[in-house]
């Protein structure tokens, strides 16, 4: 129910639905799309794979093999109790989830799995451009760029 002094125009706007929280992409060019690693196999697979340590972080990624049907780009976090109790675990994959959707999407590959481990107080205390610069540079290295 609208109160009676509300202006006409709010209340056909919301008659019309909801408006979506996130704005859809349909650009041709568009960045590919991220997913998160959720299964135990799939953390295993990558820590088999190429990697890459930083200051602030590991970064472990491999390209995934023929028979696996998963497209797009798949990340995973994670941090272990040496990190500290939860509330310090879940800052650093915090940071670590920013710095990802804001560096994979540009740098990462199709068909890739990406896995970030945190360290123990670096990736929480880390200035946060330092971060994205670590994971700019881990990216190159675990694709064989020399740039």
């Amino acid at each position: 129910m609208t109160p009676p002094d509300a202006p006409k125009a709010e209340a056909s706007a919301t008659a019309a639905g909801p408006r979506p929280a996130v704005l859809s992409c349909a650009d041709a060019n568009a960045k590919p799309q991220m997913d998160t690693l959720r299964k135990r196999a799939d953390f295993l697979k990558a820590a088999r794979a190429r990697r890459q340590g930083t200051s602030s972080f590991l970064l472990q990624g491999r390209k995934r093999g023929e028979g696996e049907t998963a497209s797009g780009i798949r990340v995973g976090y994670t941090c272990s109790k040496k990190v500290g109790n939860a509330v310090f675990r879940n800052h650093a994959k915090r940071r670590l989830r920013e710095a990802a959707r804001l560096v994979i999407p540009e740098m990462g590959r199709e068909g890739w799995d990406y896995v970030l481990i945190g360290k123990k107080a670096d990736t929480r205390a880390r200035p946060f451009d330092l971060l994205l610069k670590d994971l700019k540079y881990a990216m190159r290295k675990v694709h064989g760029d020399t740039r």
